[in-house]
């Protein structure tokens, strides 16, 4: 599979530009995990990190279900990987986790995330609230956090897919 990764508008208006650069980072992180082995997936980026590409990928499946779901809508739903007992549990690989799994998870919470965030203006705040402030969040806020948060770890990826196979670039 080929990700198609397209450049965000740049004479959009506010949402479509937001939601513009929330793809874009979406499309790179897929990018950055394509042509691989499952076990380069699973590569680890330095020690002592557990970070790697199929990590990051869960990471994100349950960052979208924690914004998009949990906090957007309200809806109580358990993280996927994350749990009390192990919160890294995204990057806590096991020998029965694979790719096929990670990925499916990961646009499945995407497409969660698109339609819950269709019924809301950028100004409507979430019907569940902030875990450590308590505060109801604008859908404005969330993608922007989004972004930022997909920016970050495309970061990450660009430097493990180095560390992988040498391939560089935005």
């Amino acid at each position: 599979m080929t990700t198609e990764r397209r450049d965000p508008a740049v004479d959009a208006g506010e949402r479509t530009m937001l939601e513009g650069w929330l793809e874009f980072h979406r499309q790179t992180l897929a990018m950055k995990c394509e042509g691989l082995t499952d076990a380069q997936l699973r590569t680890a980026s330095v020690e002592p990190s557990p970070m790697s590409l199929m990590g990051l990928v869960r990471h994100m499946a349950d960052v979208e279900r924690n914004w998009y779901r949990r906090i957007l809508i309200g809806e109580e739903v358990p993280f996927r990987y994350w749990t009390d007992e192990d919160p890294d549990g995204d990057f806590h690989l096991t020998r029965a986790d694979t790719w096929q799994e990670a990925y499916s998870n990961w646009q499945s919470e995407i497409a969660t995330a698109r339609s819950n965030a269709a019924g809301f203006g950028l100004d409507d705040l979430s019907q569940g609230r902030h875990r450590r402030t308590g505060e109801q969040i604008s859908l404005r806020w969330i993608h922007t956090h989004m972004i930022e948060e997909y920016a970050r770890h495309n970061g990450h990826a660009d430097l493990i897919r180095e560390r992988i196979d040498g391939v560089t670039g935005d």
